[in-house]
């Protein structure tokens, strides 16, 4: 639908708005946060429901692609975020290590969506998905433990169980839908290009009702994190599509690699810091406050790359 696509920035910011109200109802806040998992993982199936295979499978021969991102978020990125994070916050600890999981964790769910709608290549994005996924828990306890020091131990079967019902699960339902439905259309095509963004809106309200208290009661927190989250985004937005330039991917190649290289993995970031590091707050509340400042700004580049790309 095309008048959803342009009040796309508007739903993600309503959508926060939304959480935040919902989280000040007694109770509100248990039940969304056991919403958030479900929520994200209907968006993810509906998003898969919409993939060719043979799509998918032909993007792991674009050996340009893979090869950026992965340059691009598990060796440039974070080294950068180690230099945000003694930049502004040397003698903070907690929050420069909320700040490293936050930005060393790329996304693995809502990236799919804002990849579309600046209608990018959404089986590229999906085919680098599970390379993202495996490298980032692999070595996030390494970058923690080169930087800070921080040798802390995942309980793998909390990380696990997200992975399986987010990930694991949706894609094998919509390849097992896809048998059934034998090039049958499950829904009318406009709808169900819309119904993944529907339940991000959804999911984004969970997670805000869920987070929201203690959110409002560290406000001072989500300043100090602003400037180093909006440096991040503008320069790993320049990098990215000068890379993609230099790499002379198509346009849609281009919109895929900047978003792979810009959306964060915050609820899988957040997972893992329970489980590491269950005495400190403030590094779950860095997790919390990231899609605040995350979502409106994926919102606003997928229409920015919407307008550079059109010509091409």
């Amino acid at each position: 639908m095309k008048w959803l696509e342009k009040l796309y920035t508007f739903f993600i910011l309503g959508a926060v708005g939304i959480g935040m109200i919902f989280s000040q109802l007694n109770g509100a806040g248990s039940v969304a946060k056991g919403l958030v998992l479900p929520l994200l993982a209907l968006m993810i199936y509906l998003t898969f429901l919409q993939i060719p295979l043979k799509d998918v499978k032909a993007s792991f021969r674009n050996k340009a692609f893979s090869i950026s991102a992965i340059l691009i978020n598990f060796v440039w990125t974070p080294v950068f975020a180690w230099v945000l994070t003694f930049v502004f916050f040397p003698d903070q600890p907690a929050l420069a290590i909320g700040l490293i999981m936050l930005l060393v964790t790329p996304c693995t769910d809502w990236y799919l969506i804002f990849t579309g709608v600046a209608k990018g290549n959404t089986a590229l994005s999906v085919a680098i998905l599970p390379l993202n996924l495996i490298l980032q828990i692999v070595l996030l306890p390494v970058y923690l433990f080169i930087f800070f020091g921080t040798g802390e131990t995942v309980e793998a079967a909390y990380l696990i169980e997200g992975v399986i019902w987010v990930l694991f699960v949706p894609l094998m339902l919509a390849v097992l839908m896809k048998k059934l439905l034998k090039g049958k259309r499950l829904l009318e095509a406009n709808l169900l290009e819309s119904l993944p963004t529907i339940f991000l809106v959804l999911a984004i309200v969970a997670m805000f009702a869920a987070q929201g208290n203690m959110l409002l009661e560290n406000t001072g927190i989500f300043l100090q994190i602003l400037p180093p989250l909006i440096i991040f985004f503008a320069v790993n937005f320049f990098i990215s599509r000068r890379t993609g330039k230099l790499c002379r991917l198509s346009a849609g190649d281009r919109v895929s690699l900047t978003m792979t290289t810009l959306a964060r993995n915050s609820p899988l970031a957040l997972a893992i810091a329970a489980a590491a590091f269950p005495n400190e707050p403030l590094i779950a509340l860095i997790l919390v406050i990231g899609p605040l400042i995350e979502l409106p700004v994926l919102a606003l580049v997928s229409r920015v790359m919407l307008k550079l790309d059109s010509g091409n």
